[in-house]
């Protein structure tokens, strides 16, 4: 099976879905153009797409195979689409390996946390805080015990952690969580949702501390600090007023 070269330049790039036969329940999610949709019957990685896939076939059925949307104009518009679905079925419900690549920066959110990304309020610091950047482990829908162990563990820091009263969970830019510190211990000894197997690493810092009281909250939660990453900074946790 595969689309005619007239079918391909009127599809252009297209998201695509696989679902079983029988419950039709949907268990890949891919972006393409051409004849992207079929290669996966061909795979022989050891992918859970392919196990599924060849779990159906030994039973003499093959997967049922739909665009999803065509006619998209470039890749990026295709990115987006892919990961919005991904998102919506929730990537328990799939084989694919990973989120789609716009997930984070454009995948499913909050009309909330839609406002106070693009909102630009400034934040002025004026307590002695860490801000520390979770990019890679924040997610829509990150629980609150998750947030807190993702910001407070383990990081490279020098004795200036000390001086610092709060620490900020910063998500592109934007302050997600703000949390009083109560001490700190060497990466690794202290239970942490994220890393439970983790071993000791004594180069390493975490804090344990709790939410921050409601009137620092309301001063600084959803607001801007991305001045205070300059451009080219790529450390994961900056100092503000901690001499």
């Amino acid at each position: 099976m595969k689309f005619t070269t007239e079918q391909i330049e009127f599809l252009k790039y297209y998201v695509y879905i696989y679902m079983d036969p029988d419950t039709k329940e949907i268990f890949y999610v891919g972006k393409g153009k051409g004849n992207r949709v079929f290669s996966h019957l061909k795979d022989d990685s050891d992918s859970e797409k392919v196990k599924k896939i060849k779990m159906l076939q030994a039973d003499h059925k093959e997967p049922v195979i739909e665009i999803l949307i065509h006619g998209l104009e470039n890749e990026e518009t295709a990115l987006k689409v892919e990961a919005a679905v991904i998102d919506l079925i929730g990537l328990d419900g799939l084989t694919n390996r990973v989120k789609g690549h716009y997930s984070k920066l454009y995948g499913r959110i909050g009309v909330e946390q839609l406002i106070q990304r693009y909102n630009n309020e400034i934040a002025k610091i004026v307590e002695p805080v860490l801000l520390i950047r979770i990019n890679q482990a924040f997610y829509y829908g990150i629980t609150e015990q998750e947030l807190y162990d993702a910001t407070r563990a383990r990081w490279k820091l020098g004795l200036r952690r000390e001086k610092a009263t709060y620490a900020m969970a910063v998500y592109e830019g934007i302050i997600q969580e703000v949390y009083t510190i109560a001490g700190w211990f060497p990466g690794g000894t202290t239970y942490n949702c994220i890393n439970i197997n983790s071993n000791v690493d004594t180069s390493r810092w975490e804090f344990v501390g709790k939410i921050a009281d409601e009137t620092i909250r309301k001063k600084y939660l959803n607001k801007s600090v991305a001045h205070y990453f300059k451009q080219g900074n790529a450390s994961p946790v900056i100092y503000v007023n901690v001499d």
